[in-house]
């Protein structure tokens, strides 16, 4: 079972999401988010798939988005320390990232199936990862990181947008 890091191993901001995550097998959390994120999303009706919680806020849909790109680039900074890479890896605007994706022009089937494209990605990656390299340390958005950090924020993120739906545009 993957260890929970330790504050040295990651930034600040990201303890709020690794804080999320509950004891227990990593891997087995991720997969149980899959019927999470499902339960949360699908069988939405188009107009409730379109709101915001409050003016300037992203759309459920968006979300959805935003909780799949979020996922694609740390499981793509989890590979690159993960495998000793000692590039410095850039942060990245959420927001431009959000705009500049278009989801609300997609259907909610559509994303969720994109969804779970990434997660089963990052579930393989995950599994294949050697107990060794889970301890390897790479720069992310100019701050020391392990690998293992990386995959609890992929659980965490999830966890906390899916308080934030269930809390703010499901009520």
């Amino acid at each position: 079972m993957l260890q929970r890091p330790n504050a040295e191993e990651h930034a600040p901001f990201f303890a709020a999401y690794i804080g999320q995550v509950p004891e227990g097998d990593l891997i087995q959390i991720l997969e149980n988010q899959q019927e999470r994120v499902h339960a949360l999303f699908a069988g939405l009706s188009e107009e409730k798939a379109m709101s915001r919680y409050a003016p300037g806020k992203w759309s459920l849909k968006e979300v959805l988005g935003h909780i799949t790109d979020t996922e694609r680039v740390m499981s793509y900074r989890l590979l690159r320390v993960a495998r000793g890479d000692q590039t410095a890896l850039p942060g990245f605007d959420e927001n431009v990232f959000v705009d500049g994706a278009a989801f609300d022009r997609r259907s909610m089937t559509e994303l969720l199936e994109e969804f779970d494209t990434v997660r089963s990605a990052t579930l393989k990656l995950i599994r294949g990862i050697q107990q060794e390299a889970w301890a390897r340390v790479g720069t992310v958005s100019n701050h020391s990181t392990s690998a293992r950090a990386l995959a609890f924020v992929i659980a965490g993120h999830e966890r906390h947008h899916g308080h934030v739906v269930r809390e703010r545009y499901l009520k």
